[in-house]
């Protein structure tokens, strides 16, 4: 699907968009609560992505109950911990579905803990609508949903894109360095990041893979440093990035241009060494994506309570905005369909495109994926800023390369 990228910001939600969050004129919900569950990464090493997917859910249902609820009901977010294990989430999403008896499903933070859950909710015929699934090709479920618009060939077309920018910096690179987690989606990309550079005619002077839950980033810090590409791209996610880095910091070296694939956004916009750092995104807290005025609205409350809620970054980005998707997506499907019955709601998405703080989402090409939405954002003097494609720079923004 090519929608221009400017006008999407003036459309009306699906659900309404002046009142996605604000409350308006209608009865308060009543009787038994339609009761939503799933499991996030609240404790372990996701837990600092994972409370940012809470805080978002939590903003989501009070939003939607003080409007009405879903067909008339007020909502319940049943949420468990799945301490980022992903066998854990498979064992918790059993409970919600054959214990708990809830009518609704949405997914963990994490593909492996997202693919234990499909793997439930394909076993009890339960739609899942997930928000941070990063392998399309294992989405084998045909009533799993993604809010996460990363298209069907991430490993393809996410390399392009941040290729795409550096080409037209100060300093386009000629040789690249591939440093990756074993952590199966950022792995799965980062493979792919090879070829892509491959194609593009960029040297590969090292490649790296670290264990998942890998402390020590001493050793890979050096071999970096020895090699000097000119791009180091990082299959990093949670804090393994924020500890790479610190372990380039160490040895007094810098890199060029470096890219993170999914890092905790906070800590690592926190960390002096990380600015110029370059990741992915879907969403920023600034024009245009704020043109819309749902998204405006959710940036003003979701910045408030993370204030009060103590949270290290009070922004929006790709993790918060993915999250608030996935409840537009199950909140539209809920309505559209005037019920809850998981095949018809699945059916539903199939068949329709839904305006998200995102963009439109479609669902109709392989794994139930459709348009790739990314985006490149940098730390730029403690703020990630989107910086292409240009129309969707944030005001004045433009790639920054260190010493150009």
């Amino acid at each position: 699907m090519n929608m221009d990228r400017r006008t999407f910001v003036a459309a009306a939600g699906a659900l309404g968009a002046s009142a996605l969050l604000t409350p308006h004129a209608s009865a308060q919900p009543v009787g038994t609560p339609i009761r939503v569950g799933g499991t996030l990464a609240l404790t372990g090493p996701l837990s600092a992505t994972g409370l940012v997917h809470k805080l978002t859910g939590e903003i989501y249902v009070d939003g939607l109950n003080k409007r009405g609820g879903l067909l008339g009901r007020p909502v319940e977010w049943v949420l468990k911990d799945d301490q980022s294990k992903p066998d854990l989430a498979r064992t918790l999403y059993e409970q919600l579905v054959t214990s708990d008896k809830v009518d609704l499903l949405i997914g963990p933070y994490a593909t492996g803990n997202i693919l234990s859950a499909m793997g439930v909710a394909q076993r009890y015929n339960k739609t899942l609508v997930h928000h941070t699934f990063g392998i399309p090709n294992l989405a084998k479920y045909d009533q799993q949903f993604p809010a996460w618009s990363i298209g069907p060939d991430p490993e393809k077309t996410l390399p392009a894109l941040v290729l795409d920018a550096l080409a037209v910096s100060a300093t386009p690179p000629k040789t690249i360095a591939v440093v990756t987690s074993k952590f199966p989606s950022v792995h799965f990309v980062a493979l792919g990041a090879r070829e892509v550079a491959k194609q593009r005619g960029l040297k590969e002077v090292i490649f790296l893979e670290w264990d998942f839950g890998n402390r020590d980033f001493g050793p890979i810090a050096g071999r970096i440093k020895e090699a000097n590409p000119d791009f180091i791209w990082t299959g990093a996610i949670g804090l393994e990035g924020n500890q790479l880095l610190d372990a380039m910091k160490k040895i007094d070296y810098a890199p060029l241009h470096h890219f993170y694939h999914v890092p905790a956004p906070a800590p690592m916009l926190k960390a002096p060494e990380a600015n110029g750092a370059l990741s992915m995104t879907i969403f920023e807290d600034h024009p245009p994506f704020t043109n819309n005025p749902v998204a405006a609205e959710f940036v003003k409350v979701y910045r408030d309570r993370a204030a009060r809620a103590g949270m290290p970054d009070t922004a929006v980005e790709t993790q918060a905005a993915a999250s608030f998707t996935a409840w537009q997506l199950i909140e539209a499907s809920v309505v559209a369909t005037k019920g809850l019955d998981d095949k018809a709601m699945a059916a539903w998405l199939r068949a329709n495109q839904v305006d998200t703080i995102q963009g439109k989402l479609r669902f109709n090409e392989r794994g139930n994926f459709g348009a790739d939405l990314s985006r490149v954002k940098q730390v730029q003097n403690g703020k990630w800023v989107t910086v292409w494609p240009a129309e969707w720079a944030a005001p004045g923004a433009k790639l920054q390369t260190r010493g150009a």
